[in-house]
């Protein structure tokens, strides 16, 4: 039996304004990228950090 084909990732990191986050993580998912986490951003948890992956190729 050969190896199952291992899936590569491409990873992207965006800011999110709290009042339009819906927008902005509707408009990365109409382009194949799948939220993976939201953390605070370096200026603390009023700048949040949206980290997103998608299938290559």
């Amino acid at each position: 039996m050969s190896e199952p084909a291992r899936r590569r990732w491409e990873y992207a990191t965006i800011p999110l304004l709290i009042h339009n986050t819906k927008a902005i993580l509707d408009s990365w998912g109409t382009d194949g990228w799948e939220l993976v986490t939201v953390l605070p951003g370096p200026g603390g948890a009023e700048q949040l950090v949206a980290y997103l992956k998608r299938p290559v190729g």
